[in-house]
């Protein structure tokens, strides 16, 4: 009769597959090996950080994240509005998918924001024009 003993925990290996996401998305992601220079790197603009990229500043990040969470918090509150202008009769049919798509384009401004923020001018740019469909959501907002 054969024993085992149950103390010693069981261990199996389980193999690591690259993922194809790189080969999927279409910006940025460069599917060269790591400490390989593209020639083209010059020519992507919205791209996550690699491992080689310098840290961005912190005064930077920090003016840019809290732009952008000023952004987010007029965003929060127009949507709440939107909520009551809807629950409360008031607004047409076309009022809501409006400021949701406004919202929508703002959002993905802001997200183009952070993910250019190697560049110099760009993340700025990109963070202010988010701030041009919030402004017209306020007008919406206080025109119903």
């Amino acid at each position: 009769m054969a024993t085992t003993d149950v103390r010693e925990p069981r261990r199996t290996r389980i193999p690591v597959q690259d993922s194809p996401a790189p080969d999927v998305v279409p910006f940025g992601w460069e599917p060269a090996a790591a400490g390989e220079v593209d020639e083209t790197d010059g020519d992507v603009y919205f791209r996550f950080p690699t491992p080689d990229d310098p840290a961005p500043g912190t005064r930077r990040l920090l003016a840019m994240s809290l732009y952008a969470s000023l952004l987010g918090l007029a965003g929060v509150g127009i949507g709440i509005r939107g909520l009551v202008s809807q629950i409360g009769g008031g607004a047409p049919g076309w009022y809501v998918p409006v400021l949701a798509f406004l919202g929508m384009v703002s959002v993905a401004l802001s997200v183009g924001a952070f993910l250019s923020i190697h560049r110099r001018v760009l993340p700025w740019l990109l963070l202010l024009g988010a701030a041009l469909p919030l402004i017209a959501d306020i007008m919406l907002a206080v025109a119903y």
